[in-house]
């Protein structure tokens, strides 16, 4: 049975690839690096900060000391929040805000699990703040998925046991985290193909009947 659905954050429920990648993409021109891309910034996606920088400096034989990738990652950091000023609601994809109302009605509890420490900046911003029962983030965890940690710390803020939780990912390593973590995943979006999701769809759109299927 059904009780509680997971949402990982950007792709799934906002979309601000093109902030982080803006950010990322900067900063390796900063230290030489001309050849990233979007292909490398889609690896970025549902890994941790540090995680995130270590695809950035692969592209350079440039060694640097742990104390100098924290100042790296803080300095991509700090452009991206800058550049999350001007967000606002707009930057939620469509559905999300009905498919909400539409689990909450049917009793179902909503929760987020995103690697990212801006994540209680960027609900606040887009009006989503208020329409989950536990957040769960980079503040939360010491691990990146793969790691399940931070959809079993969403499990548990919400009280519900990991069995009965549904994920929705849009990365292959969050796709990976909730099946680790014993619960169900759904994939969206970039991870449309993933095999180990046990159900694949486009968007939210698709997912109305996803508590039916999986036996509420």
């Amino acid at each position: 049975m059904i009780k509680a659905v997971i949402f990982d954050l950007d792709g799934v429920l906002v979309t601000t690839d093109e902030l982080h990648f803006a950010a990322w993409k900067h900063l390796a021109e900063e230290l030489g690096i001309s050849g990233f891309t979007k292909t490398d910034n889609a690896r970025q996606r549902g890994v941790s900060r540090m995680a995130s920088l270590e695809v950035v400096l692969e592209k350079t034989d440039r060694k640097f000391s742990d104390e100098e990738k924290l100042t790296l990652a803080e300095k991509k950091n700090d452009m991206y929040v800058k550049s999350l000023e001007s967000l606002d609601k707009s930057a939620v994809l469509d559905g999300v805000f009905d498919f909400i109302a539409y689990l909450r009605s049917s009793g179902i509890k909503t929760a987020v699990g995103s690697a990212s420490k801006n994540t209680p900046l960027i609900l606040e911003k887009t009006d989503l703040a208020d329409k989950f029962d536990a957040v769960s983030c980079g503040l939360d965890t010491q691990k990146s998925k793969p790691d399940p940690e931070v959809f079993l710390i969403a499990a548990q803020k919400i009280g519900i046991a990991p069995s009965e939780c549904v994920v929705i990912e849009d990365s292959d390593a969050g796709i990976e985290a909730a099946k680790a973590g014993g619960m169900y995943a759904v994939a969206v979006g970039e991870a449309e193909n993933n095999s180990k999701a046990d159900i694949s769809v486009s968007s939210l759109g698709s997912l109305y009947r996803t508590i039916e299927m999986f036996g509420r």
